[in-house]
């Protein structure tokens, strides 16, 4: 039977149903939301009042940051209503997720009312975090238990990409591989199959992993401002680290979970780590539950000047005190390594506290996962994946246990009193010395009962998931910063690893080598990467030290190599596919304006940003947008207007916060570029779009040499706004410089009237203005501050 999702009913409004709502919009599709009458209300006959836990739920879910929507048009998409008078419109509903209040009896309540209405087929799902699924089916039709299963989302749910598929024992396999397969194409998610465990398997590792932190903290003497620097970004974790995270989950939250494996998983060989410390159960006592009542293991408060101060918990007192930035020798050392899986091993072998704390740390959670095969997955990929898309770990588990060396880390675990299962003693046993290994591109997991590997792609969808460096033996090319692969199938794929992903000399040799070798004897080329960004843009740095030495010739070299490997990418024999994913910004956007096609993540977040160091676009991306704006001038509407949004765009350095929201910027092409809504497949749909491309018999497009500029006919009126908002106190004076030196090329020059004009005087004109502005004192400033501060450039 094939099935189709239309529309969906989300039951329950809070804080993870209003956003599933939200998220299932985004993707397009028609959403119910409903929730319960108001008490005041029960009598009322009106809609509003009636409908108001559910109306509120919904406002505050579109007003909160980060935004639950990829653009907020969606919003529409979204009817709402209440249990009472609406629940039998779920008739017309394909999927029923059931998202309210974490009780049985109250579920069951729910899924009654669920059973009168829904049509047979129906698929029906619970977002619960911790009760058994196949106890909420208890009871149910044998339809409704054969469509039904657990579909736990992570929150937020747009952002955190696990969604974990739980199936009864009644459940039809069909539904659950069309669960596994539609979080995966259609809602973005890293779909993992999980065992009906309590916790099942992500906040079953992942809060044993806070939980064995707490009790080493204690060991070793440890605060939270210490424990949340040697958690965070160092080790790969997200910047929340321990602590803070714990205060945005919820500290209830997280007791209630630790509370849940240690009452219902009495063979756990270490759930005497799940019991609560005395000074955990006091705060919540006292209603310090984190972000939701104010404080938690932080506090935000005021200081003596009024200025925002964030205090931190003391755990012996109770008592809360200034942050402190603590520094351990071995976390300093560890600092400048760029790769991560190098950085793991410099912290694990250090000889202070930090280091002391790295091995206790690790050596439990290896022993804790190691007892959890085959308890809550068969497949240890399985929880690899459930902590990288839940959690936000950039490794693995057990990927992490290979970087540190399996038999060796085994060995001095067992030394430090850290049991592991016996099937670990038997894999090595067998000459296994890695839970993962790269044959042919594709990565394959061990798989402790039968002792061989198999993919560690679920369901044979290898093909659909590129990893550039699963590539490493069929590289074509390299430099210090990067890599040129064959990808199978004549095409060519490039990546870089520099930090921020930054753009410099070796990221443009690389384009243009790789392009080159493309023309020779492939298909095409994918342009993409594996870092946490695609790119936050060319090397300042490196603009920075030519300026304060002046050297003014190296600057214009440096622009003009930027615009002729930008414009490779849109001039060759070949087709070239950009994938990018997390910010693409300044440089890197300019890369997407000027391929033959983009493949971008749901979450790509680009726009030119130059501004906000005090230069305009000189990687080809103010012409390319000068000359998309006189292909979009219409008649009967004056040709200043697309002009004008597109000088906005750049001198308000726009950026989208989302790839959808790219093609309203105009950064994106309707029907030519494609969102990917799951990250991880973007760059495998770039190489089939290059094949495409090539089947097709790709032609080189022929340089533009009939642009229509508008000279001084736009520039007045765009001098005339700008002054406006200096004049109102909205602008410097250097932005005023900055913005008339753009009108200037975006206007084609002082010119005396529309005229046409060809890409490369766009180019000059640009180049021109970009060398000029590098030399400006408050330029040089901006830089230097951007630099300081390690972020990306905004405005």
């Amino acid at each position: 039977m094939k099935r189709t999702i239309k529309k969906i009913a989300v039951l329950g409004s809070g804080v993870m149903g209003s956003r599933i709502a939200c998220h299932f919009a985004g993707i397009g599709l028609q959403v119910l939301l409903l929730d319960i009458v108001p008490k005041e209300a029960v009598a009322s006959t009106k809609p509003a009042e009636r409908n108001k836990i559910v109306n509120d739920a919904l406002a505050a879910a579109i007003k909160s940051n980060p935004s639950p929507v990829f653009t907020k048009e969606v919003v529409k998409k979204i009817t709402t209503g209440n249990f009472d008078d609406n629940m039998k419109e779920i008739a017309s509903c394909d999927w029923v997720i059931e998202v309210v209040v974490e009780r049985l009896d109250i579920k069951q309540q729910v899924f009654e009312k669920v059973e009168q209405y829904r049509k047979p087929g129906t698929l029906i799902t619970s977002n619960t975090s911790g009760i058994p699924i196949h106890m909420m089916a208890e009871g149910r039709s044998e339809d409704f238990k054969k469509h039904f299963c657990g579909t736990h989302f992570f929150n937020p749910p747009r952002y955190l990409r696990l969604l974990e598929i739980i199936p009864t024992p009644y459940t039809d396999p069909a539904i659950v591989d069309f669960l596994m397969s539609y979080g995966d194409l259609y809602l973005g998610k890293t779909t993992v199959l999980c065992k009906d465990t309590p916790a099942f398997i992500a906040n079953r590792i992942g809060v044993f992993g806070i939980m064995a932190i707490f009790n080493s903290m204690e060991k070793l003497g440890l605060s939270i401002d210490e424990v949340d620097a040697l958690t965070g970004p160092i080790i790969g974790r997200p910047k929340s680290a321990t602590f803070r995270t714990a205060d945005v989950v919820g500290i209830d939250t997280l007791v209630k979970v630790a509370k849940g494996v240690a009452d219902n998983c009495p063979n756990d060989e270490a759930k005497a780590i799940f019991n609560i410390p005395a000074w955990l159960d006091k705060m919540v006592a006292n209603n310090w539950l984190g972000d939701k009542t104010g404080q938690g293991f932080f506090k935000k408060t005021k200081g003596p000047a009024g200025e925002k101060e964030i205090l931190t918990l003391n755990l012996q007192t109770l008592e809360y005190g200034p942050r402190n930035k603590p520094k351990f020798a071995t976390v300093e050392a560890a600092k400048p390594i760029d790769d991560l899986k190098t950085r793991l091993k410099a912290l694990c072998t250090g000889m202070d506290k930090a280091g002391d704390f790295y091995r206790q740390f690790h050596y439990a959670l290896f022993s804790y996962i190691s007892h959890r095969i085959p308890e809550i997955s068969d497949e240890l990929y399985r929880v690899d994946d459930a902590m990288m898309a839940g959690f936000g770990w950039e490794i693995g588990a057990f990927e992490s246990w290979d970087v540190l060396g399996v038999a060796k880390t085994t060995e001095q675990m067992k030394k430090a009193g850290y049991a592991v299962a016996p099937w670990i003693d038997d894999m090595i046993a067998k000459g296994n010395s890695s839970f993962y290994k790269v044959e042919n591109g594709k990565k394959l997991c061990y798989v402790p009962a039968s002792g061989t590997y198999v993919s560690a792609i679920a369901g044979g969808k290898e093909n659909a998931f590129i990893v550039m460096r699963n590539f490493e033996n069929s590289t074509v090319w390299k430099n210090s910063a990067c890599r040129t692969y064959h990808l199978g199938e004549d095409v060519l794929g490039l990546e870089w690893y520099t930090k921020m992903g930054s753009i410099g000399g070796e990221v443009l040799e690389g384009v243009q080598k790789s392009i080159a070798l493309a023309e020779e004897k492939y298909k095409g080329l994918v342009i993409a990467n594996e870092g946490q960004n695609f790119s936050a843009g060319a090397n300042v740095g490196m603009i920075f030290m030519l300026a304060i030495e002046q050297d003014y010739d190296e600057i214009d070299m440096a622009i003009r190599m930027f615009q002729q490997s930008i414009m490779r990418i849109r001039y060759s024999s070949i087709p070239v596919v950009v994938a990018p994913h997390g910010l693409a910004l300044g440089g890197a956007c300019e890369m997407s304006l000027h391929a033959d096609k983009v493949i971008a993540a749901a979450e790509t977040y680009t726009g030119l940003v130059e501004v906000g160091i005090g230069v305009i676009p000189g990687g080809a991306g103010t012409k390319e947008f000068v000359l998309r704006a006189a292909d979009e001038m219409h008649e009967g509407e004056p040709d200043t207007i697309t002009l004008q949004n597109r000088f906005l765009s750049i001198a308000t350095a726009k950026v989208a916060t989302s790839a959808q929201e790219a093609f309203g910027l105009g950064i994106y092409r309707k029907g030519t570029d494609e969102v990917s809504m799951n990250l991880s497949r973007r760059i495998a749909t770039g190489k089939q779009a290059v094949i495409d491309l090539f089947d097709a018999g790709y032609t080189m497009p022929v340089p533009r040499k009939e642009i229509k500029v508008l000279g001084r006919s736009a520039l007045g009126a765009m001098h005339a706004g700008i002054n406006g908002m200096w004049r109102a106190g909205f602008a410097t004076d250097h932005d005023v410089t900055v913005a008339k030196k753009l009108a200037y090329v975006m206007c084609g020059g002082d010119l005396s009237e529309p005229t046409l004009v060809s890409e490369q005087y766009l180019l000059d004109l640009e180049r021109e203005a970009f060398l000029s502005l590098s030399s400006e004192k408050k330029t040089l400033e901006r830089i230097q501050s951007v630099l300081k501060s390690g972020r990306p450039v905004r405005n």
